[in-house]
């Protein structure tokens, strides 16, 4: 027996399950010993057509206008939007008998629209559809806006990067995607007509309904005549119950025909140059920037604005959010492709229909790129049915066959487990520079940025902290929160001693030439591969002496130290390893230096160090980079000292 029936859970839904089977048990069993069940009764199978006939006519109705209701609903935030939602909801909360009154109110023989039909919005067919419509269309409006809901709504700005319009957006991808939850608001849609009775009974009490039938044979004869109208209602609605367990059949999809591979034309790699402007919320976002190279990245935190930055590039941000310029104030546009977050595919698509879905896709393109990214034979698969590799791959498929100007990346890689992640990053590193591919990637990670980009930008809340050049970006950050996005650990506290000299606690460290004041605070910080240690002892000449009770770091000739370069003396100083960590293609040391701060050390020909085991590290003074702490920086005109 399964747990959760043996638990007090299964127990307690199973007396509601016997609540509702009992009835009609009972039912079933007095119909099949009865002698007068009610079939011949005049009028029945008259009331059985009418009943059908309105209800589907009311589920039409339905279906043509509370789909679109349920998607602009589902889309909309707004006081508006939300008094829409409650009064389509008031429905199923107001009793049916009231529904017919408040129904009567509009379209009764007296009111104005029930003189200009002459009353035949009442006591016809058409009042039964009426009210079947009024106190049915709740189920589906709050069924199918919950299923848009939840739809991905990368797939709308996907499916509008490709050049589909808002209607055919709706068409091919929402309703699709949405497709369970229509279905089952139908369903019930019907049902729900199919037996409404308050609203029918005062809107309309001829023709009769089944359920108007069945209380006029149980009014006039009792309970026997009312078997067989029961007996084809409950027939119904388990047919009904029955095709909402049915899976909706999946859309055929045509093998596609062979198409000759032709290449992309080769065009001069575009430069990308733009200026945003925008406005989410409270959210501000302004970046201009007009690269000198055709691969950029955006780098920054979560929730800094970079894949808002690039739905902006890509022309899926409401046109309310602010202005997007492309290369300066010409307002030139170029191709887009887009790559959103995840590797996104459209539902119930094969991949052969993902990159031939662009409005302007060519599939002799679309052909040559499945070749190249090695997709060949996967073209009838859906998207369940590939790896997380692979639906990568389609996704850039996809954007490629357009011929983009302009490829943009948001976090690409991000979702794949390592090995896949390192082989795709090459694979678009391969990209770039045999086909020319210009690119602007957004990532958080730092070494995903400097393998695909030869420019950076770093961002946070919004703003630019800092371009360039990926090697003054990554080698001269200019300030320590962009050397924490960077990725750069060992950022510690010091006080300058003099013009090469900083002191952190009781260690006196050698750095480049800095304009700072003596006690001024700052920030250091050097890279954790820039650090050596060593188990030697140090050779005389270079060892460490006392001066003023701290103990001091390289104390070096000050000439020698300004301008220092990669070959410069470096100085030593005695730490104390606290925790050594194999991670498989290199170690990372953690070591406090003696009187000092607690520094990490990556290397991958690290000594054999134990924890507590004493070593030396060396500290090239060209390797440190110095900051002044950010109220000096504010009261100084001085400017940061960054090596």
């Amino acid at each position: 027996m399964n747990r959760g029936v043996r638990s007090p859970l299964g127990w307690l839904g199973g007396l509601l399950a016997l609540f509702l089977f009992i009835p009609i048990v009972a039912f079933i069993l007095r119909l099949a010993t009865s002698t007068d069940r009610g079939f011949t009764a005049p009028g029945l199978w008259g009331a059985l057509g009418t009943s059908l006939l309105s209800a589907t006519i009311s589920t039409c109705i339905i279906a043509l206008l509370g789909i679109p209701l349920a998607y602009v609903l589902a889309r909309s935030r707004g006081r508006f939007a939300a008094a829409v939602g409650v009064a389509v909801q008031l429905p199923l909360a107001l009793p049916p008998v009231m529904s017919g009154i408040v129904l009567i109110y509009v379209v009764g023989p007296y009111t104005f629209l029930g003189q200009l039909f002459d009353g035949k919005l009442t006591g016809t067919l058409t009042g039964i559809v009426i009210a079947q419509t009024f106190v049915a269309s709740p189920f589906l409006v709050i069924s199918a806006r919950s299923a848009f809901r939840a739809m991905d709504p990368a797939l709308d700005e996907l499916a509008a990067s490709l050049g589909h319009p808002p209607l055919a957006r709706f068409w091919k991808v929402a309703v699709p995607v949405a497709a369970e939850g229509i279905k089952a608001g139908l369903l019930m849609a019907w049902l729900r007509a199919l037996g409404e009775y308050g609203a029918t009974v005062l809107l309309a009490y001829h023709p009769y309904s089944l359920p108007v039938f069945t209380y006029v044979q149980f009014s006039g004869i009792g309970i026997p005549n009312t078997q067989a109208p029961t007996a084809l209602a409950l027939l119904i609605a388990a047919a009904g119950v029955a095709v909402g367990y049915l899976r909706m059949p999946r859309r055929r999809h045509r093998s596609p025909s062979y198409v000759e591979p032709r290449p992309p034309q080769r065009t001069s790699p575009v430069k990308p140059a733009f200026d945003l402007d925008m406005h989410v919320g409270s959210f501000h976002l302004t970046l201009a920037h007009r690269a000198r190279s055709p691969w950029l990245a955006v780098l920054g935190r979560s929730g800094s604005g970079k894949s808002m930055t690039l739905r902006a590039l890509a022309g899926v941000m409401p046109s309310s959010a602010g202005a997007v310029r492309y290369d300066g104030d010409d307002g030139a546009h170029p191709r887009i492709g887009y790559v959103p977050q995840g590797g996104v595919l459209f539902p119930r698509r094969t991949v052969w229909e993902q990159v031939t879905f662009g409005v302007d896709s060519d599939p002799h393109i679309a052909r040559w790129w499945l070749d190249t990214l090695q997709l060949t034979g996967l073209e009838n698969r859906m998207p369940e049915q590939l790896s997380g590799g692979q639906r990568q791959r389609v996704a850039l498929a996809q954007a490629l066959s357009r011929s983009p100007d302009l490829v943009l990346l948001d976090e690409p890689f991000s979702a794949l487990d390592a090995p896949v992640r390192e082989e795709l990053r090459m694979e678009l590193r391969r990209l770039q520079h045999e086909d020319a591919l210009s690119t602007v990637l957004v990532t958080h990670d730092p070494e995903e940025a400097a393998l695909l980009a030869d420019e950076i930008i770093v961002i946070d809340d919004g703003a630019v902290l800092q371009a360039g050049a990926r090697r003054d970006v990554y080698h001269r950050p200019s300030t320590p929160h962009v050397a924490r996005l960077l990725g750069i650990h060992n950022l510690k506290d010091g006080v300058i001693v003099d013009a090469t000299r900083l002191r952190a606690g009781g260690v006196r460290i050698t750095i480049p030439h800095t304009a700072l004041p003596e006690g001024a605070p700052v920030q250091w910080c050097i890279r954790p591969e820039d650090v050596v240690v060593s188990e030697d002892v140090l050779a005389s000449g270079g060892g460490d002496r006392e001066m003023g009770g701290d103990r001091v770091l390289g104390v070096l000739d000050a000439d020698r130290m300004i301008g220092a370069g990669p070959d410069s003396p470096v100085g030593t100083v005695p730490a104390t390893v606290t925790d050594v960590a194999d991670l498989g293609t290199f170690t990372m040391t953690t070591v406090e230096l003696d009187g000092g701060p607690e520094l990490r050390v990556r290397s991958t020909r690290a000594p054999e160090l134990r924890q507590g085991d004493g070593c030396r590290l060396e500290l090239p003074p060209s390797k440190v980079m110095v900051w002044a702490a950010a109220t000096q920086a504010a009261e100084s005109d001085v400017e940061p000292r960054v090596s």
